[in-house]
């Protein structure tokens, strides 16, 4: 088969490797349909995340179809449509049956093997599913390819991320970042009630967006400090929603919300410190909440009601490309170019 790879920083490659096998009886094989290119694909090709073995397959998002299953599976046949998460999850442990599926103690990450151990990604036309019958969600035609691959990964996520900000219609949020997580913020805190959210960002195709989803858009070169003081009469916002995962967003979110504020955090955040000290964070009575989205379990919830969505997700999607480009995708998303939001690429 053909396939994304990590070759070194700032390198991927489009190469032939080997199919991936059935290696264990609760394993399933997909054929991928669709896939995608994560922001946070671009912390591994940058280096801000390291360990990635050369030729590791590049990606965590993906939909396609069943085409082998191991001995153990029960739910799935082959042909089936399924959409998966980005982390696998064994359905049974106290993490799984808690909801916080992103924590299974069996998890694995798509796309990370290291010293020669761990999961292949789905930027590929195959990938191996371990704990398959936990792990994948079957869909079908009342749900597009690409709203179900969103629901895997960045729509879940920021449901997630709006869901921790604890949103009351009344009161005052700011998304920080409108890349396709902090859209999809946007819109959940829309879904959840929200009547004014600010969405910051330098972008102005992703302002553009954010405001399309029903967000009010903030340029970050307009002083959002000095707009969110005047809009609250010094108070600060109720929550904020911080969607980048760099030091610099951190301390924004932290100016920007008010004293016994929510700042809800789902940005890959790489740093060794957090932008602000814990003396800072008690003198707010701030409440911070931060972690890896349960997009399994989010999956279960937003599926069923992809058509009931205030907007339709996939409105994110700006450009769809071969597989066979996938090297030229990651160009694109990284520079920012061609108006670029969300790039999705097809075996």
């Amino acid at each position: 088969m053909y396939g994304i790879t990590f070759r070194d920083l700032k390198k991927v490659a489009y190469e032939q490797i080997a199919d991936p096998k059935i290696l264990a009886p609760t394993d399933a094989i997909v054929k991928v349909h669709l896939t995608a290119v994560c922001g946070s694909d671009l912390h591994v090709f940058h280096g801000r995340e390291c360990g990635l073995d050369c030729g590791t397959v590049m990606g965590h998002e993906f939909v396609g179809e069943v085409l082998e299953v191991g001995k153990e599976v029960n739910k799935l046949k082959k042909g089936m449509k399924v959409a998966s998460p980005f982390t696998t999850s064994c359905g049974v442990c106290y993490f799984c049956t808690s909801g916080l599926t992103a924590r299974c103690v069996h998890s694995q990450l798509y796309g990370w093997v290291q010293n020669g151990k761990g999961l292949h990604g789905g930027q590929a036309e195959y990938v191996r599913v371990p704990m398959a019958d936990a792990s994948l969600y079957v869909y079908d035609d009342s749900v597009s390819d690409r709203q179900a691959l969103l629901a895997g990964d960045v729509l879940s996520t920021g449901f997630f991320c709006a869901e921790m900000a604890n949103i009351r219609p009344e009161r005052v949020y700011v998304v920080i970042g409108c890349g396709p997580v902090g859209l999809m913020a946007v819109l959940g805190a829309k879904h959840f009630g929200a009547e004014q959210v600010y969405a910051i960002d330098q972008v102005p195709e992703r302002l553009e967006m954010a405001q399309k989803l029903g967000g009010i858009p903030l340029a970050l070169d307009q002083n959002p400090w000095a707009k969110i003081q005047e809009i609250t009469k010094g108070i600060g916002a109720d929550g904020v929603l911080e969607a980048v995962g760099s030091k610099r967003a951190g301390q924004l979110a932290f100016e920007l919300v008010r004293p016994g504020g929510i700042i809800s955090t789902v940005g890959v955040h790489t740093s060794p410190n957090f932008a602000f000290s814990p003396a800072q964070a008690y003198d707010k009575n701030l409440t911070y909440r931060i972690g890896r989205c349960p997009a399994r379990h989010y999956m279960e919830r937003l599926m069923p009601k992809m058509q009931e969505l205030p907007f339709d997700p996939s409105v994110i999607v700006s450009h769809e490309m071969s597989l066979s480009k996938g090297v030229e995708a990651y160009d694109l998303f990284d520079a920012k170019q061609d108006g670029v939001l969300k790039v999705v690429l097809r075996p």
